[in-house]
């Protein structure tokens, strides 16, 4: 991605931050929008339908979408540009979003129908969340932020719409329904495309390619998609990184979508329960995401990296299979939560030392459909278990997985190299986790 500001955005000796303030921006209102319909939508197929295996369905016809869509739009926002990119699939995304409770309200809402407009919202919203982490080292550069400054920024970002977003999806879910929560998601969806598409300078947001390129002298798109894919596979402390985040992708996928929202009908909690949890991970998570902005570069990222995963993971399947009361429940969402606060901005200047700029679509999409791979089969999976073992014993085995996954893991040679990886030129890159109680509870890595 160029970093070269127009005349209008980079005046020599002045600063300003509203490239990289518009591009937060628009993550946080989409982001939020996300969160809301993780409670609104399962919550809805669930008490429609009583089906924890039709709950799952509707999760994997979401994600499937987003993951496969989002790998191959790489090239393409490395061609076009990721503004373009970003406010159109937002506005696609609101529309099937506010599709849904429009339908249900005509009384045409049948469950093949409502399985194909969520797999439009992801269709739409992976290229979308894509398109919006690729803009966020130009807009560091255009508004002369550091690159790590601007990934914990982001990261915060994320955790302050995973902290709004439960509590107002499961307060909006409690008192008026879960179709309102889709409503809501819709809007946000339209305030991220207008703010992308209307806020932003000129010059932020172009094709991180030259004329030549876009004019179809350059490389074609697989050649582009192959050169992305050479380069994900030669680095061995990437391709480990987003390996690992894909196994725990899955666990957190199931976590949210089926396990969270079966526990708290069973437990007769409901979905006031679901935002509570949600709100306290994400604010401890901020928390974490904030401590991580001012002090993760003076530590060792491979330690603070796999300890954090050690508490944001497995506690969280284990408290709940054990029954444990609310508060204890709270508590160990909030340890878990600021946990995961230093994941990402670990993860993210990990990725963006190591890409370059003139790569960073189709590295980004690449690695972020590789880490979010499993997370279509996530609640089908955890929908089939729940079904046929109930959900003590799902949430035992999903804890201990997540256990193993992020200890074994963290044995092999490569990850050295995180610690060695700051000596790098800044540049860009994105797959991230979504092993955030924040994110997913109320259900992203």
């Amino acid at each position: 991605m160029s970093g070269t500001a127009s005349s209008t955005d980079a005046i020599p000796g002045r600063r300003s931050l509203r490239p990289l303030v518009g591009v937060l921006t628009a993550m946080t209102v989409s982001l939020t929008g996300t969160r809301i319909s993780g409670i609104a939508l399962p919550w809805f197929v669930l008490v429609t339908t009583g089906s924890a295996t039709q709950t799952g369905l509707v999760a994997f016809f979401e994600m499937t979408p987003y993951v496969v869509v989002k790998a191959l739009t790489g090239p393409l926002v490395d061609r076009v540009g990721p503004r373009v990119i970003s406010w159109t699939t937002d506005l696609a995304s609101a529309s099937a979003a506010a599709a849904v409770p429009l339908l249900h309200g005509l009384d045409l809402l049948s469950f093949p129908l409502l399985l194909v407009l969520v797999a439009l919202i992801g269709a739409a919203r992976g290229p979308g969340d894509l398109a919006k982490e690729v803009m966020v080292p130009e807009a560091a550069d255009h508004s002369r932020v550091p690159l790590e400054r601007a990934t914990g920024l982001s990261g915060v970002i994320e955790r302050l719409a995973s902290t709004a977003g439960p509590a107002v999806g499961g307060s909006l879910v409690a008192l008026v329904g879960p179709l309102t929560g889709l409503l809501v998601n819709a809007a946000c969806f339209a305030a991220g495309s207008a703010v992308i598409a209307l806020m932003l300078p000129r010059g932020v947001g172009r094709s991180a390619e030259d004329a030549s390129s876009r004019d179809g002298e350059g490389p074609g798109y697989w050649q582009r998609f192959r050169e992305g894919w050479a380069f994900l596979r030669g680095d061995p402390l990437l391709f480990a990184l987003i390996m690992m985040v894909g196994v725990t992708n899955l666990l957190d996928a199931a976590f949210a979508a089926v396990l969270v929202p079966v526990w708290a009908r069973e437990s007769g909690n409901g979905p006031t329960a679901i935002g509570l949890m949600g709100a306290v991970a994400g604010a401890a998570a901020i928390g974490g995401s904030l401590l991580a902005t001012a002090v993760a570069h003076r530590l060792r990222r491979r330690a603070v990296f796999f300890i954090g995963f050690l508490v944001a993971g497995a506690p969280r399947f284990l408290v709940l299979a054990a029954d444990a009361p609310m508060g204890a429940v709270l508590t160990v969402f909030a340890v878990s939560g600021f946990g995961a606060g230093f994941l990402n901005p670990i993860i993210g200047a990990v990725l963006f030392e190591r890409v370059p700029r003139p790569l960073l679509g189709r590295v980004n999409a690449l690695g972020d459909a590789m880490a979010w791979s499993g997370i279509p089969l996530g609640g089908l999976i955890a929908g089939a278990a729940v079904a046929m073992a109930g959900p003590v014993p799902v949430l035992l085995v999903g804890g201990v997985a997540y256990f193993l996954t992020t200890n074994l893991t963290g044995l092999r040679p490569e990850w050295r190299e995180m610690d060695r990886s700051r000596g790098r030129a800044p540049s860009g890159g994105g797959a991230k986790a979504d092993a955030h109680p924040g994110d997913r509870a109320a259900p992203r890595s």
